[in-house]
């Protein structure tokens, strides 16, 4: 790992501090603006606002939703039918059946009511696919609509019960998926993010990619999550080039090139799973391309909320904005940062967290990380699986599945 901070900067020391920082200032209701840590981890920062959501004041934890208000679109009636499709999967996991009908049904008349609206503001290029996209998600609507009849349907407690929930969370997350899609396709194809020319020679991604990665034991035993056993487990996440094209990139670069093949997760404390050093007994910690004698350092890079152009190189607090609201807010369970050095903005290179988001220690108005570190994707299934991954668990594959195509090599994307 990269050389520890002043004081006793233990990982262990370091998150405990962090952890009791954090509680503390929910006790209090006081948001801290600075944290002693070490070189390479998270350290606690401000943010006063939080993404958007179906709500109201919630925090918003939903990590496709996230993605989706991180899409550099400004719609309001596709917003509306968005909302009303992720009240419906909150309605559903409450149990409040009939206000997920309600919030379906509106989906329905949304959809029927704004098409003209909707297909209008589409980019000419994609306006075959948004078509079909937008048929598919009036045709998606109605096993959804016919599971949650069934579910009213039942009797209380009954298998017919248990089947029709069952079936209305898988309709409504095939809504989503279709949702997501429609909305991309309203992102024009020509929308690019001016990189600094100090940074044109970096990997970037354009728009999204997909990863995913397995985890075993080292000793062969299994994973426990939540009593379920699992041999090993694979997460899947969205990596968002529209919001974090350098860091995004270079992660989907190393990717690629099989860097995280065989590594070990080096830090898992409840707080964060972190890996990504290279040689954590030695003196580089980062990627070094072949026919290099040093790392690749990818700037820290923040995208604030109404900016036209990313921040590079400085936190939010520095640029004087500590109250600003991130497009890719420290949110969601399984959110990704890039590690870096403490007191170096420019100085990631390979090591990445997840951050296991848990709401009571981050609240609304209290995030610590949004605006000091690059948050650049989000993971959008097996999440829950991140609770079991220990320090010394191995990475055993790491794969591109989606997106490899939208990696550029350097420039203005």
């Amino acid at each position: 790992m990269t050389s520890l901070g002043s004081e006793d900067s233990s990982p262990k020391s370091f998150f405990n501090r962090m952890n009791q920082a954090v509680r503390f200032c929910v006790a209090s209701s006081v948001a801290l603006s600075t944290f002693i840590g070490s070189s390479n981890l998270p350290v606690l920062a401000d943010s006063r606002l939080n993404a958007p959501s179906s709500a109201g004041t919630r925090v918003n934890s939903d990590a496709e939703s996230l993605l989706r208000y991180g899409l550099p679109i400004s719609n309001k009636e596709i917003r509306e039918i968005q909302n009303s499709v992720e009240a419906a999967k909150v309605d559903l996991k409450t149990r409040r059946i009939i206000f997920a009908k309600q919030d379906i049904a509106n989906v329905k008349a949304l959809l029927s009511r704004y098409e003209s609206k909707l297909l209008n503001a589409v980019p000419a290029a994609n306006l075959v696919a948004a078509k079909e996209s937008l048929e598919n998600l009036k045709s998606d609507v109605v096993p959804l609509l016919a599971a949650i009849e069934a579910e009213s349907a039942a009797g209380s407690g009954s298998l017919q019960e248990r089947k029709g929930l069952d079936d209305a969370f898988e309709a409504q997350k095939l809504l989503s998926q279709e949702l997501s899609r429609f909305e991309e396709l309203m992102v024009p194809p020509t929308f690019t993010r001016t990189i600094p020319d100090e940074f044109k020679s970096l990997p970037a991604l354009q728009r999204r990619a997909e990863v995913e990665m397995t985890f075993k034991k080292p000793d062969g035993s299994q994973y426990d999550v939540d009593g379920r056993l699992y041999d090993s487990v694979t997460v899947k996440m969205v990596i968002d080039g529209y919001n974090a094209p350098l860091t995004g990139g270079n992660f989907v670069d190393l990717i690629s090139k099989g860097f995280y093949n065989g590594m070990t997760i080096q830090r898992s404390d409840g707080f964060v799973i972190q890996t990504g050093d290279s040689n954590p007994s030695g003196a580089v910690h980062g990627y070094v391309p072949k026919d290099s004698k040093t790392e690749r350092i990818i700037p820290l890079e923040i995208s604030v909320k109404d900016d036209a152009e990313l921040l590079y190189g400085v936190t939010t607090e520095d640029d004087m904005r500590g109250y600003a609201a991130t497009v890719l807010p420290f949110q969601s369970y399984g959110a990704l940062g890039m590690a870096r050095s403490e007191f170096e903005a420019n100085s990631a290179s390979s090591q990445f967290f997840w951050l296991l988001f848990e709401s009571d220690l981050t609240p609304a108005g209290k995030n610590m990380l949004d605006g000091r570190y690059s948050c650049f994707g989000y993971t959008v299934d097996g999440a829950d699986l991140l609770k079991d991954v220990k320090e010394g668990d191995v990475i055993v594959s790491a794969k591109v599945t989606k997106g490899l195509e939208n990696l550029s090599t350097g420039g203005t994307i």
